[in-house]
């Protein structure tokens, strides 16, 4: 495995996110604008397949294994929306304070015991831009949406979950053990774990 990785995403709480939860592992973590590359077009119906439409138009251009995460909010109420349009849900890509209000405005007369929802995320793992067996993990992080946003730290959706078994929202979490407990800190731990026994396989990734 080349010791740069690109992430295939422009988030700038994701790739914090991530480069914290990989400090322990041997290669650096670099956002694709960083190596000016464009966003790829999420073209998919699934998180899976924008996951690896991102990876692979990232590790096309750089010519560097890639790391993609394709990630939503799905609440129940809701049909499962925002889901795959978690980011620009509200119209513009990244506006979370709009997110958020459209948010609250169509769960306005949802009753407490009808706010559930959960945050999906999948992490897919290329080792060139033609890989034929890509790494893919999963992870989900279940819990209730808030009457109103609490909290500062996190981004996107999280002043306004609140985690199953905790009483204060994600954005009020300490980071470390957000990162532990969050769907992208488990997904990436399934990921880590499938990463380290391809590593000792004969013929693996060296």
């Amino acid at each position: 495995m080349n010791r740069r990785m690109v992430l295939a995403s422009g988030n700038a709480g994701k790739l914090q996110e991530l480069r914290q939860l990989l400090a322990d592992l041997d290669f650096e973590l670099v956002a694709q604008g960083e190596l000016d590359v464009a966003d790829a077009d999420e073209t998919g119906t699934t998180f899976v397949e924008n996951a690896l439409l991102k990876a692979r138009h990232a590790a096309r251009l750089t010519g560097l294994p890639a790391l993609a995460d394709d990630s939503g909010l799905c609440v129940h109420a809701l049909d499962g929306a925002p889901g795959l349009h978690s980011a620009r849900y509200a119209g513009r890509h990244g506006d979370h304070a709009a997110n958020n209000a459209k948010l609250l405005h169509a769960l306005k007369d949802c009753p407490e015991h009808h706010r559930s929802a959960f945050f999906l995320c999948v992490l897919v793992l290329l080792r060139h831009a033609d890989d034929p067996a890509p790494l893919i993990a999963e992870g989900r992080w279940h819990g209730r949406i808030l009457h109103a946003p609490r909290g500062k730290g996190g981004f996107g959706y999280d002043p306004l979950f609140a985690p199953d078994g905790h009483t204060v929202s994600a954005a009020e979490l300490d980071a470390s053990l957000k990162n532990r407990l969050s769907h992208r800190g488990r997904a990436l731990a399934r990921l880590r774990e499938a990463f380290t026994q391809l590593r000792a396989t004969p013929g693996g990734t060296s």
